[in-house]
């Protein structure tokens, strides 16, 4: 696995719409229908890659606490299947129920709607407020697999905090994220 920094989208960016299907729910979901009234956090994300699973209990259980407070979340696999048979949607379905995801897991078939939003590793997080703006895009926290960091979601709680109280996040706190890269489609 290479390890890739995430890109980085400018501050400020709309938020892409999309329209993808979510194989858990077997139903389609556009942004508008995974935005919270005070924010929304678009994760890009599979089932194989070993960063994602270091922290996917702790990215639900991010999700669960601030949910409630208005925070969307919905997360998207943009893996080609065929490198990837595993990130494919029938195992998707699986992997949100292991890790016990409230919110959709959408698959990007296409791959347009990580080019959109300048995706390249999983995990790779954006956030947005209430405007549709983006207001952070970055790290989980500062674990990795097989480091001695806990998983905690530190900078992205407090990147949600921040959100919610109106704050703007400061550019030193938007450290890239990290992780494998999205096994993009031969052209």
């Amino acid at each position: 696995m290479a390890l890739t920094d995430s890109t980085m989208m400018p501050l400020g960016t709309s938020a892409p719409d999309f329209s993808l299907p979510d194989p858990v729910s077997g139903k389609t979901k556009t942004f508008a229908d995974v935005a919270g009234e005070r924010g929304t956090l678009v994760m890009f994300i599979c089932n194989h890659c070993p960063y994602v699973i270091h922290i996917a209990r702790e990215l639900a259980a991010v999700a669960a606490e601030y949910d409630p407070r208005g925070i969307g979340f919905v997360a998207i696999s943009s893996n080609d299947v065929n490198e990837r048979p595993e990130d494919g949607p029938e195992y998707m379905r699986e992997f949100a129920e292991k890790y016990n995801f409230i919110f959709p897991y959408l698959y990007d078939e296409t791959q347009e709607v990580a080019k959109a939003y300048d995706a390249v590793c999983t995990p790779d997080f954006f956030l947005f407020g209430a405007d549709g703006k983006c207001a952070y895009r970055g790290q989980f926290d500062a674990s990795r697999p097989k480091s001695a960091e806990p998983v905690t979601g530190a900078d992205l709680r407090a990147s949600l905090d921040a959100v919610l109280e109106g704050d703007p996040i400061p550019e030193e706190a938007q450290v890239p994220s990290q992780g494998c890269s999205i096994k993009w489609k031969s052209a």
